[in-house]
């Protein structure tokens, strides 16, 4: 055997060093946050609500401006409601050339949020509407369970 080919410095070990290294960074970049997530999280956070307790329903109310309602789409999932959609640049054709931005500070893309509902929330009485560019979704309280009364056992002589 060759010792020589099986010293520290060989080519062949070097290049199998190198091929686990790869392997770690590979692994490592499987596991990190990716674009997509970052830009998502962005979005969930650029999207401002306030959320209301009345006596019979939960109010959530969200700034949706220049949005349509065929924009926005509220869903429930797993007890959790979810509010998303997207705002789309809006495309100007002028006579004589197009049209370019000059400053452009209006978001535009997609947005979503995500409130867990409580357990007295009733996932089957939900309404949305948006009006002068706020959504305010409904969503109504169950009816309270109705307290249990005591049992009255007889007691029987034996």
């Amino acid at each position: 055997m060759d010792l020589k080919v099986m010293s520290f410095d060989s080519p062949l070990l070097s290049t199998l060093h190198q091929m686990l290294d790869a392997s770690d960074e590979a692994e490592k970049s499987f596991n990190a946050p990716t674009r997509t997530y970052f830009r998502d999280a962005k979005a969930m956070a650029a999207t401002p609500a306030d959320v209301k307790e009345f006596p019979n329903s939960y109010v959530f109310i969200v700034d949706m401006p220049g949005l349509k309602s065929e924009d926005i789409k509220v869903q429930v999932e797993d007890n959790v409601l979810v509010i998303s959609g997207e705002r789309k640049r809006e495309e100007e054709e002028k006579e004589g050339g197009g049209v370019k931005y000059v400053r452009m500070e209006r978001r535009i893309g997609k947005f979503m949020r995500k409130f867990a509902l409580p357990e007295n929330a009733n996932t089957d009485a939900i309404s949305a509407v948006c009006q002068d560019g706020v959504l305010t979704v409904t969503v109504q309280k169950l009816p309270p369970p109705e307290p249990k009364k005591p049992k009255t056992i007889e007691v029987k002589v034996a």
